[in-house]
């Protein structure tokens, strides 16, 4: 038997859509997997009621297959499905790390990045790598053809979660299909300013650096209350807010002993649209590791 704990993530960090993610120190999943005959699946936790156990829609289901790795797989779910932190990619990760240290593998982490990315294919469509690699290797994460980047950075973080829903395939659906040259130039010189904040653990270059003025205005359409809330959290002194991964949760980079007030200002702004929510006071975490 082994047990895995894996991170929630927020990936695309608004300049940097389908390419950076981070890892998140809180909230997680937890799987346990034990050699079967064939892959059963188990769900316990925050929305299991919502997550398939039929090996071949869920995501882990599909980690093991690619594995060749059957097993009796145990789920607890920290990270609720469709909240933008990478729900899905969580269960994912703790999968393969689990399932290749049971059967003896021998993948690296980053031999197991497309793999578990197989099992984010099940949920989204595609096989995306933002979510999973900062799951696996923690830190910020740069995903991009031909492998991954990763960079050891420590930022402060809030993340405000809604109680509503927004779809991945939902949220991939309002993409715009092009972007213009200057809004091309202008994000490029976002995603530069973060990737320096990140090496430079520079809260303010790295709030700065999450201006997107493509993919997240599109998507902040389908979060009530976002504009509000964004607000609300550079008030209470944010350095920088975005939509985390395809939301609803909205993400706060800020300096160290700020996260308690902007975590409440967020709260207070989706109360007064009518909108239950809950805040992670979070930073930068490690990947998936073996309990």
């Amino acid at each position: 038997m082994v047990t895995v704990r894996a991170p929630a993530t927020s990936a695309n960090l608004g300049s940097g859509f389908d390419v950076f993610g981070v890892a998140l120190s809180k909230p997680a999943d937890v799987v346990t997997v034990e050699k079967a005959a064939e892959t059963m699946i188990e769900v316990l936790g925050v929305g299991n009621q919502y997550i398939p156990e039929d090996p071949e829609k869920n995501t882990v289901g599909a980690v093991a297959e690619a594995l060749d790795a059957p097993a009796h797989i145990k789920i607890n779910k920290g990270v609720r499905p469709a909240s933008g932190l990478g729900s899905s990619a969580a269960s994912a990760a703790a999968a393969a790390v689990a399932l290749d240290e049971l059967y003896g593998r021998g993948h690296s982490r980053e031999e197991l990045v497309p793999i578990a990315a197989e099992g984010e294919a099940v949920v989204s469509g595609d096989a995306h790598e933002d979510n999973v690699a900062p799951a696996l290797l923690g830190g910020f994460t740069i995903a991009r053809e031909g492998g991954v980047t990763c960079v050891d950075a420590s930022i402060p973080l809030v993340v405000c979660l809604p109680d509503i829903v927004v779809s991945t395939r939902d949220a991939r659906a309002v993409v715009p299909d092009g972007a213009r040259m200057d809004e091309l130039v202008e994000t490029v010189g976002h995603a530069a300013t973060l990737t320096t904040g990140m090496h430079r653990n520079d809260p303010a270059l790295v709030g700065e650096g999450l201006y997107d003025s493509v993919v997240t205005p599109a998507r902040a359409e389908l979060i009530e209350g976002y504009e509000a809330v964004r607000k609300a959290a550079f008030d209470a002194g944010a350095t920088g807010v975005t939509i985390s991964g395809a939301g609803p949760g909205v993400l706060a980079t800020c300096h160290p002993g700020a996260r308690r007030r902007i975590g409440a200002a967020m709260i207070d702004a989706f109360d007064a649209a009518g909108i239950d929510a809950r805040v992670y006071q979070t930073a930068i975490g490690n990947g998936a590791r073996i309990l």
